[in-house]
Parts: structure tokens; sequence; C-alpha cells
């Protein structure tokens, strides 16, 4: 009300940008159909007038009398082409969403998303651009620019992963799209010794996965209003539940470990709507990560112009180098088409593709998976997943099916009990320019990101198949494998792992939970048996009187037999808590010394270098330098055993660096670095 010209600014850029989301999400779900779906999300009101109001404003606090107008509103946003609106009364509700807990709940406002397979629309859109004529490489990252006598890039030398090979690339117009990490890129465009204006930050979304039961299989939740004033989403996804948060800001990182608080504050939150009877537990958590998106300013904009709410992009008039960054998957489509019209300039046609359709769509019918079932013999979740994955490639998929040697399903060689996910996408994967076993078990197939364990126990099966099908040698298949656990291993799971070494007093429920993880049997009680194959479990099998001596500490009253509250007293006392610090100070001491490849005793920025690109977080020499300060406390310019160890042990980090290698290492104590000898690739 004090600056009404603002208020009316600010207005119209939020409604345009939501207007123009509604455009784009319209031709996703009308001509990706294989790739897309509705879903409807439930928004339950416990009360008529919620104090303190939601995003701080008195006017929220009067949502939930005014939800169904502004869902209606929201309807109109999209012309009305997606599914209405509704309300729900109590009853209703619990009839539709079972799961709610019904006491507290005055009524269920519910609207229209649509969802996406975003792994499989990545790879469409890649396969798309490649279909209309585009040169596409995977695993190829770009090193330094190619400057002309004047500053101007005119190309870039870039890096093929895989072969090891350098290559340089020449064009007339050069764009940057490297989501959060676009200032990296913007570092190589620099010619000059002095760093870029930094123009697009982080933000994170942490994500846990929960099984199926814990929603309906078509219907999904929004909590608009947490106890921090972030969104919290609880959707169907891939048969299992989704629970996700909106964004929060901070530094990029390439590896998707979770910070542990974020998963507890998201089963807590999960808690306040669901059934009382449903106890939402942390061993439920089947996997987590966090994703990232740019959020970005023009640093090339005139003083006082414009702030976009959406998607940016600036050319630096110095090196003739376009960047895009900001934006939502949504938009992907608009994004390209704006960056491609400034690129281009006046002079040449207006791009336009809202008339084509992403690969896969020709051969998409609502009807295609019966007729894979009638053909092949297929399970019909394995049939309806290819086609809503492939769309009408689903043809080729199956016809890349070997027999299961039973009655029933005839084709379609599971790789992952109780998972549609074949051993046919393998190989088409491979097909499809897939090289490695992480892209394969986390992008080409979901099922690292639904469930981290049953991505491992895959593992094995998924580089049988590779192999074969890409000719790996024996080292290069034992790379892949190490590489790939490193990754897998980073991803949360049902039992907790710290970010670093301070290791959280564990609460009543998360020590019984790790009590009924190992009581694999429900027997009440955890025998020695259950103590090995839980330490086989976690990648560290214990000699048998090691095995012995670990047990014997819990069963006080020697009987055999460890119970509940014995195993909490173990599970509690300061020696089991320095017994895990001395366990991590030693990973941390193995870790220096494959770190130090030189074998010098000490660390130097090369080292934290090549270090940083084997596990695939690429650094820029700013972010090197401030790493090696953090750590350097003597200020010698050489990391000594000792300053790791406390840089390990510090309560923060600023550089977001420690977190990655402690992710890296996880709780199995697999060798996750590939050390580089002579010449050849990362891989062999």
């Amino acid at each position: 009300l004090t600056s009404p010209v603002k208020t009316v600014n600010d207005f119209y850029g939020e409604f345009s940008m939501v207007f123009q989301c509604h455009q784009e999400r319209k031709y996703m779900l009308d001509k990706n159909r294989h790739l897309t779906n509705w879903v409807p999300i439930v928004c339950p009101f416990t009360e008529w007038n919620i104090w303190p109001p939601p995003f701080g404003h008195w006017l929220f606090s009067f949502f939930p009398v005014l939800a169904p107008a502004v869902f209606k509103f929201y309807d109109g946003l999209s012309q009305f082409t997606c599914p209405p609106s509704y309300i729900m009364g109590k009853k209703e509700s619990r009839a539709k969403f079972p799961q709610l807990n019904e006491k507290d709940i005055k009524y269920c406002a519910v609207f229209y998303e649509g969802q996406h397979n975003d792994a499989r629309t990545n790879m469409a859109i890649a396969m798309t651009a490649a279909e209309k004529g585009a040169d596409i490489a995977n695993y190829v990252e770009m090193i330094e620019g190619i400057f002309d006598t004047d500053g101007k890039v005119i190309g870039i030398k870039a890096l093929d992963r895989i072969t090891g090979d350098e290559l340089e690339i020449f064009a007339k117009n050069i764009i940057f799209a490297g989501g959060p990490f676009t200032d990296a890129l913007r570092e190589m465009e620099n010619n000059s010794k002095e760093s870029v204006k930094s123009a697009v930050q982080g933000a994170s979304g942490s994500h846990i996965v929960l099984p199926g039961y814990y929603a309906p299989s078509d219907m999904g939740l929004l909590d608009y209003n947490t106890s921090d004033g972030r969104f919290l989403f609880f959707l169907p996804w891939q048969g299992s539940v989704i629970v996700g948060t909106t964004d929060k800001k901070g530094p990029a990182e390439t590896l998707p470990y979770p910070p542990e608080e974020e998963i507890q504050w998201m089963l807590k939150e999960c808690e306040k709507y669901l059934s009382k009877d449903l106890k939402v537990r942390r061993s439920d958590v089947l996997s987590s990560w966090r994703g990232w998106r740019p959020l970005a300013a023009d640093p090339n904009a005139p003083p006082g112009g414009q702030v976009s709410r959406d998607h940016v992009i600036s050319k630096n008039p110095k090196s003739g180098v376009t960047f895009i960054a900001g934006g939502k998957w949504t938009t992907w489509r608009e994004m390209a088409e704006d960056v491609l019209d400034k690129v281009l300039g006046d002079g040449h046609p207006k791009c336009n593709t809202l008339d084509i359709a992403l690969h896969g769509s020709d051969g998409y019918s609502d009807s295609l998976h019966i007729q894979l079932i009638q053909k092949y013999g297929l399970m019909e979740d394995v049939a309806k997943h290819l086609v809503k994955t492939y769309g009408g490639r689903a043809w080729e998929v199956a016809a890349m099916c070997e027999p299961t040697g039973k009655q029933w399903p005839r084709f379609g060689v599971p790789l992952a009990a109780n998972y549609p996910y074949i051993e046919a996408e393998v190989r088409f994967a491979c097909k499809e320019f897939a090289c490695t076993i992480e892209d394969v078990l986390s992008r080409r197939t979901r099922l690292a990101f639904l469930n981290s364990e049953a991505a491992l126990e895959a593992l094995p099966r998924v580089a049988d198949i590779m192999a074969k099908e890409l000719g790996w040698s024996k080292k290069v298949k034992q790379a892949q494998i190490r590489t790939a656990t490193a990754y897998l291993e980073v991803y949360g799971g049902r039992i907790p792992v710290e970010d670093d070494l301070h290791v959280r007093l564990p609460t009543l429920e998360e020590a019984m939970d790790v009590f009924r993880e190992i009581d694999v049997d429900g027997s009440g009680f955890i025998d020695i048996t259950e103590v090995k194959d839980m330490a086989i479990r976690l990648g560290q099998p214990l000699p048998e009187d090691r095995a012995k001596s670990i047990f014997d500490n819990m069963d006080k009253n020697r009987d055999g037999k460890v119970s509940a509250e014995e195993f909490m007293q173990w599970y509690s006392n300061e020696e089991t808590k320095e017994g895990i610090k001395s366990y991590f100070h030693q990973k941390i001491l193995k870790l220096f010394k494959e770190i130090d490849t030189d074998g010098s005793g000490y660390l130097d920025e090369q080292e934290i270098e090549e270090v940083s690109n084997r596990i695939g977080h690429h650094l820029s020499k700013k972010e090197i330098k401030q790493i090696v300060k953090s750590m350097d406390t003597n200020k010698d310019g050489k990391i000594e055993v000792q300053e790791f160890i406390a840089w390990m042990d510090k309560e923060t980090d600023e550089t977001g660096f420690r977190k990655m290698l402690s992710g890296s290492m996880g709780l199995g104590g697999n060798v996750w670095l590939d050390k580089k000898t002579g010449g050849g690739s990362f891989l062999g």
C-alpha cells in the first residue's frame, strides 16, 4: 500500500510468469502424453483461520475460506484446460485419501498439477534435437575458452570424460546453460585474472522417497503452512511416494547428498496430516537426495534495470558469450526459444517449437501397454512403465527382452524385485549412448532415486550387461563398479549417515528404527547372525571374533539375545560413540593417503583439484584456493594430516567440500577413488 506502483508491477510480473508456466504445461501435457500425466493434489484444512498467517501476510490467514476461489482462479490461468479443482468434505476425504487424519480436518481443496518423467524428458529433448540435425555429446565438458585477438570467445576446449581426449569446438555463437554451475563456466570466458561478477546462486530442494502405502496411487498432498514457511509436497511417484520441499539457498553441489536434518524435518512435517495409526518412521526412507536449481540475476544489466522473476538471458559484451539461467523445468522450451531468438537476432526467423512433440511421441497410444502385454507377455506394471517412459519406442525396448524361463511373465527379466525396471532397458540405454553404470541406475532408470539399496543390489547385473554391450575390459568394469558404488552410497537411505564427524545423539525413536532394521526376522531381539548380516549390508563384513566382541558388549545378561533395552543402552553409551568417531578417523586417514597421490605426506592445490575432478565435482581455481585456505591453519601452503583431520572435524565448512568428501566416504568403506595412472581415461 505504501508503494502502489511497485506492488502492481510485482503482481503483474508474478502473474505473467505463472500464466506462461501454464501455457508451457499445456504444451507438455498435450504434445507429450507419453511423458506426462495429471495428478490431483489435496490441500487439507484443519482450521478456518490461520495465525500466525502463512508467508507473514494477514490476508493469507483467511486462505482456508478463500482456497476454493483461489484454485478456480488457478484453473483459469490455464484457460480451464486442466481438470477442474473441487472440494471434499471430511467423509469423502477419508474415502479417497484414507491415510489422512480425519479427526482434525474441516475439508480438503483439490487442484490439479502436471507431472512428468523428468529424467526421460531430458533425454527426449536431446534425442529430438539430434533428430532435427543437432550434434550432441554425452560426458563431455568445457575446460577452457578459445579466444581471438580481440578477446572474443570463438570456441571452447572440451574434455571427453570417457576417452580422456581433448577436442576443440568452434562456433559463431556460444551459449552457456549450466544451471546453478553457470558461474563456473563464465569464469572460463574471462580472459583476465579478475573474477567475474556472480550472476547465479544455487537453491536446493531436499527429497525423500517413502513406500507407496503412505498415499493413494493417484493423489498427492500439499502442506502450504509448514513450521519454517516452506511448501511441502507429498506425491505419488513411480509406485512410491516422494516428499519434497521448496528451495533453500546454498552453494550448488554435484553430489545428491541430503542433510540429515532436512530428512528429519520432512518426516516430522509429514506426520501433521497423516493418520495417527500410520507411523512415519526414519527406517521407511528408501532413498533421499537434493536437487539444485539456479536463481539468476543479469550481471550485465544497466544500473536500476528490472530484476527478472523468471529466467535471465545475458550477453557479455567483452567475450560475446551469452548465458541463460533461472526459470523452471516447466518452461524449458520457452527458455530455449527465447535464448535462440536473442542470439540469432531480428534478421533471423523466430524460433517456434510449439508444434514439435518430443522423441517417443510417435506411436504412443493409451492402449499401447496392452499391445505389449499381448505380444511379449510382459507384466502389466512393466508394460505401463515402458510406455510412459519410452512412448512409441517401447517396442524397441521390448524387442531386446530376454525370456524369463517362466510361464508368466514370458519376457522381461527384472533388475530389482518390486520395481518395473528390466534388463532390456540397460541394453537400450547403451544404444542411447549411456556409458556409465551410475547413469543407468540414476537417470536412465530411476532406481537410485527410488531405493538406494535396491540400486546397489542391481549394480553387479547392470555392470555385466553393460560390459557385454560396450565391450569393457575387466579393468574398466571394476573401475565402473567402484565409481558407481561410491556415487550410490551418497544417496540417503534407511540408515542415517551424518554430514560430518559430529555424531548426533540418537533419539529413542531413531535407535528403535535401527534396532528393527537389524532385527530382520521381527523376533523382538537381535542375535549374532543378524549383527554380522547388518555389517555385510553396510559394506564392512566382520571377522568372527570382532562380531562376537560387539555382540557381547550388547548382550548384558549373556542369554545370546539382545533385547531392545540392551541395544538402546549399547547404542547410546560413550564407548560406542568413541568407537564411531575412531572408525571415521581411520577412514579420514585412509582418505588422506588416497588424495596424497605423490606420497609427500601433505596435500596441495593440485591434489585437491585432482580429487575433485575424480569424483565428478569440478571446481574453479578460486574455489580450490578457498578450500586449501580453510584447511591450511599454519599458512605454509601445505596441508598435513593433522590439519586435514582437524578440518574434517570442524563444526562448519563454508566451502561445502567436506560434505562432498564425507558423503563420498559413505558408511560402506568401499574405495571410491580410482587413481589415474599414466595416460588414458579415468575409466581405464
